[in-house]
């Protein structure tokens, strides 16, 4: 699994909309959008972003608005266990990211959530200047440090993308559509 790679290996290309179903409309909350102007996703993704500024209770709310975007985009309700455990998954990876930006990074800035027929793809933004990675060896009994184990465990490929001249990082992961 990548931790350098701003993404991941292949093109995939538009592709046209299928897991995610029908496009994102705005959620009408605060700093919640289907995306920025300037930054559409390529034709056939779906596409929800949500700011953090100036909010408490970060995790919550990103699984919150992660669960919504999956009802929009037809992964809930669940219809087969399939779907069912590919959308617990998404959620746990949300909150492993989201926690690590609370824990490592004076807290995430943005989340992004992007789906096309094959791949969801998640992307938390923060300040921090340190490296995300599985801490090793993982000690199963231990308490604490299996975020990014778990990310790692879960999705097909994750990585940072960081940005030369500005703070922070971008913590992206993968993980593939239910069929």
């Amino acid at each position: 699994m990548s931790t350098t790679r701003p993404h991941s290996p292949g093109d995939r290309g538009p592709e046209p909309s299928g897991a995610c179903g029908t496009p994102a409309r705005d959620l009408s909350a605060d700093g919640v959008s289907p995306g920025t102007p300037g930054e559409e996703p390529p034709s056939g993704r779906q596409a929800r972003r949500l700011s953090f500024e100036g909010r408490s209770g970060v995790v919550p709310l990103a699984r919150d608005f992660t669960r919504q975007a999956l009802y929009a985009w037809g992964w809930l309700p669940a219809g087969t266990a399939d779907r069912r455990a590919a959308s617990e998954d998404v959620l746990l990876v949300v909150s492993e990211l989201v926690t690590n930006a609370c824990l490592h990074a004076d807290g995430p800035e943005e989340l992004w959530i992007t789906c096309d027929n094959k791949v969801l793809r998640i992307e938390v933004s923060d300040r921090g200047a340190g490296q995300p990675a599985p801490r090793t060896p993982h000690r199963a009994g231990r308490p604490g440090g299996h975020g990014m184990f778990i990310v790692q465990r879960l999705c097909l490929d994750w990585g940072v993308v960081r940005t030369p001249g500005i703070a922070g990082k971008k913590v992206w992961a993968e993980l593939g559509a239910p069929a």
